[in-house]
């Protein structure tokens, strides 16, 4: 179901919107469903509020709300937005791939284990890393996507001699999450059971003001999350004016939002523009071609699962932090030596991959914004609904506790 709803839409974004971003579960709304909101409801009634999530973002693209906010955002936040998904990604990519773990005491990260690399899978992860950086360096058309080819082909070759096996309790240092083996067949039968496993039983489960309460933490997950990737991508892309503004943002925002009301009801999760669409577009798609492309090829992936597993996530890891090093190249366009600029546009950048979320970075860039611009003699230059969601991404800052007083 996952793949379905991303081939659909990708497909369906590519020819509406005439881009080349990809759409397919958000990890981060992932995240947030199975970490906070199942265990409070069931996942199908948590799968029904992403569906009114997806509603409500789509009415505000219909009626040029959304896009109104978009174009709302001044340009050094937009950028620094570019910058703070290049790093997030990159940073995913890293940890994905071993080459930064978590620390039981000391510092939050290390290098490796316990300061070095110590497993074979994150040595491929170095090999793929520098095999597409020479690549891309030498200008070599298509490098993103024969270093991921050749390294994957090492990858396999290497398994096939060490057997290193997946990685658990007893093997550490095995590969991440698949092993990267030839496989028996190719084909698969897709499982399509999930589809419309959705209910909305979680306003009488929980009471109606905390169901609000979580459709409103995943609305402005959502809404930021899309904003964020969509402004990143198109900036890398070179579609963006010189304030961040793009072609056919709002027939792209109303798809968007759409993807949340399909994730929903097919129980894949809400589907948003993904930050991986930036490998595509370092290679130069610029039209919804390659949407289109990618979407097809999505659905052919449901028949195909055992052959795209042999790609093991460390190989795929490092192409996320050559990308991620394209993306960063957009922090010359943000002024540090304005400190009112600056600090916004450092929070947002830092916030992102610290706190692994792109609304996060978001909200304490603009809040950071309004405060220490208006405080420094620029507030009539703060567009009217910047407030506003500065103002909301307060609320959403403090949901835990004003979540706690609805539940008390």
């Amino acid at each position: 179901m996952t793949a379905l709803a991303a081939g659909v839409l990708t497909i369906a974004f590519g020819l509406v919107a005439n881009l080349p971003f990809a759409l397919a579960a958000g990890l981060g709304i992932n995240s947030f469903l199975a970490v906070t909101v199942v265990g409070e409801v069931t996942w199908q009634e948590a799968m029904g509020l992403v569906v009114i999530n997806g509603v409500l973002i789509v009415v505000l693209a219909v009626t040029g709300l959304r896009e109104a906010i978009f174009n709302a955002v001044p340009r050094p936040l937009k950028a620094a937005i570019t910058v703070g998904i290049g790093l997030f990604i990159a940073f995913i990519g890293l940890v994905d791939a071993g080459f930064v773990t978590r620390t039981p005491g000391g510092p939050p990260v290390q290098l490796g284990d316990a300061g070095s690399i110590a497993s074979v899978p994150t040595a491929i992860f170095v090999l793929g890393l520098v095999t597409m950086g020479i690549l891309i360096a030498r200008k070599v058309r298509g490098g993103l996507l024969i270093g991921l080819i050749s390294t994957a082909v090492v990858a396999v070759v290497v398994e096939a001699f060490m057997h290193i096996g997946a990685q658990s309790a007893d093997n550490p240092h095995g590969w991440h999450l698949n092993v990267p083996t030839a496989p028996s067949s190719f084909f698969s039968v897709p499982d399509f059971s999930l589809f419309g496993e959705f209910s909305f039983g979680a306003f009488e489960r929980i009471g109606p003001l905390a169901a609000t309460m979580l459709v409103f933490t995943l609305f402005f997950t959502n809404f930021f999350d899309a904003m964020g990737s969509m402004t990143g991508l198109a900036t890398q892309a070179g579609l963006a004016d010189k304030d961040g503004n793009f072609p056919g943002i709002k027939r792209a925002l109303v798809v968007e939002g759409a993807g949340a009301i399909v994730g929903g009801g097919t129980s894949s999760s809400s589907n948003t523009v993904f930050v991986d669409s930036a490998a595509g577009v370092g290679e130069g798609a610029r039209t919804g071609l390659a949407s289109v492309l990618t979407g097809a090829l999505f659905l052919v992936a449901m028949f195909l699962t055992p052959l795209t597993a042999v790609v093991p996530l460390e190989v795929a890891a490092s192409a996320l932090v050559v990308v991620g090093a394209m993306m960063v190249a957009q922090i010359k366009e943000i002024d540090f030596s304005d400190f009112s600029v600056a600090l916004p546009a450092f929070l947002t950048i830092v916030v992102m991959p610290l706190t692994y979320s792109i609304a996060n970075g978001i909200g304490a860039g603009f809040i950071t914004w309004v405060l220490i611009r208006s405080a420094s003699g620029h507030a009539r230059s703060i567009h009217p609904l910047l407030w506003g969601v500065a103002v909301g991404f307060t609320v959403y800052f403090v949901r835990g506790p004003v979540t706690a007083l609805i539940g008390g």
